[in-house]
């Protein structure tokens, strides 16, 4: 009976150790991923598209018996995210900003907000192409991985603009097109516009050279009907105006609803571009606690089905050799949108290093913060026209006064 009593105690004893050890093992095996990238910028599962994130989880199981959950969260610009992370908000994995933020994150005056990435981990990063490599925003190749790039040229509606009028960014400034016109709602892209026209580097930290493109742009404002970001797609789609800067991919995606609109990167004098060239990157911000499985999440990011995923969802150019060089994404893309993504006639680097916003220090962004806001009060046509309306409904008023109060003393002399 002791023997019986001994061996059903030591019975539960193990039993009991192997299911904490049971339990221990399953907490250890589930791993939460938080990704936090711009809205619609990830092939989501939509109109028959890979769900990449739920890829993702399925690859992370079955390649390393781990469960995995992806939590996705999304921000709608740079300085948002940036704010975000400067405010002490922690346990983000993944981020995708784009390239002069990640040279802020990187030279922040608190310390560097970036983890320096383990490559061995990331053995798809040979799949980069070499002009997307060693950029000046990480010329080391420290902290980024590259997952996307694009340009921002001119959109325009063909049925509407003059083909003659549309090499340049001249068309943004045509009087001709006036209340026709849509402009950046964002202060570097809106400057850009008018430094390019003018000659102006996009980095300089002249004033005066800011200045003056601050009165390009103050001469362009009666000629503008909105300054817009998103909302340039219904405006543009819907034939509401005729002329916006924006971003090629994005123009791809507009086109598609309607097909009187064109686009073009301006140009200068002697035929080469001038435009902006920017480029999104995968980082891992510090307080991470995943890093391990971030590093794998970049380089799924990067594997063949998840870049042409990524790729023909977003419109953007890629940098992944897998996909610019893959048949079936050709012929997706179709010839107008290789040409437009990836031009044969554009000196990649030229261009990104001529061109390319560069971080600007915090006193430099304080001063043309405090530019773009003079020129969203400052009075166009219309503002004019009602301070002067309003002027002489003052001096109206006054004169109505003066004539009453004449009178008033007229009749007192009369009575008295």
């Amino acid at each position: 009976m002791k023997k019986i009593i001994f061996s059903g105690l030591l019975l539960l004893i193990l039993l009991a150790m192997l299911l904490s050890f049971s339990s221990c093992g399953e907490a250890k095996e589930k791993v939460v991923l938080n990704v936090y990238n711009w809205g619609e910028y990830i092939s989501d599962g939509s109109e028959g598209s890979l769900d990449v994130n739920r890829a993702f989880e399925k690859y992370y199981l079955e390649t390393y018996g781990v469960e995995m959950t992806v939590n996705y969260t999304t921000y709608a610009s740079n300085e948002d995210l940036y704010a975000k992370l400067k405010s002490g908000a922690t346990g983000y994995d993944i981020i995708i900003p784009s390239d002069y933020m990640i040279q802020r994150m990187i030279e922040d005056e608190d310390g560097n907000l970036l983890e320096e990435l383990d490559f061995s981990n990331i053995p798809n990063y040979r799949y980069i192409a070499e002009h997307c490599k060693g950029l000046g925003y990480d010329p080391e190749e420290k902290y980024t991985v590259p997952y996307t790039y694009g340009m921002v040229g001119v959109i325009y509606n063909s049925t509407m603009v003059d083909e003659e009028d549309a090499s340049t960014w001249e068309l943004l400034f045509n009087e001709k097109y006036k209340g026709q016109i849509l402009q950046f709602n964002n202060s570097r892209d809106a400057f850009g516009t008018a430094m390019y026209m003018l000659g102006i580097d996009v980095n300089t930290t002249d004033m005066t050279k800011w200045n003056a493109a601050l009165q390009k742009l103050v001469e362009q404002k009666p000629l503008v009907q909105s300054y817009v970001m998103d909302e340039i797609y219904n405006k543009m789609e819907g034939g509401e105006a005729a002329i916006s800067a924006y971003y090629a991919g994005d123009y791809l995606s507009m086109a598609e609803n309607n097909p009187d609109l064109r686009f073009f990167y301006p140009v200068n004098e002697n035929g080469e571009y001038v435009t902006n060239i920017f480029v999104d990157a995968m980082c891992i911000p510090k307080g991470s606690s995943n890093k391990l499985a971030a590093e794998r999440y970049i380089n799924f990011m990067l594997s063949k089905e998840a870049a042409i995923a990524n790729a023909e969802y977003i419109y953007y150019a890629s940098p992944n050799s897998l996909v610019y060089e893959d048949a079936d994404y050709q012929e997706y893309m179709g010839e107008e949108g290789m040409a437009l993504l990836y031009p044969d006639d554009m000196d990649f680097a030229l261009v990104y290093d001529t061109y390319a916003y560069e971080n600007l220090d915090s006193k430099m962004l304080q001063e043309v913060n405090n530019l773009w806001e003079k020129l969203k009060v400052e009075s166009s046509t219309l503002g004019s026209g009602v301070y002067i309306a309003c002027g002489v409904l003052v001096v109206a008023l006054i004169a109505f006064f003066i004539v009453s109060y004449v009178k008033k003393i007229r009749r007192r002399r009369y009575y008295w």
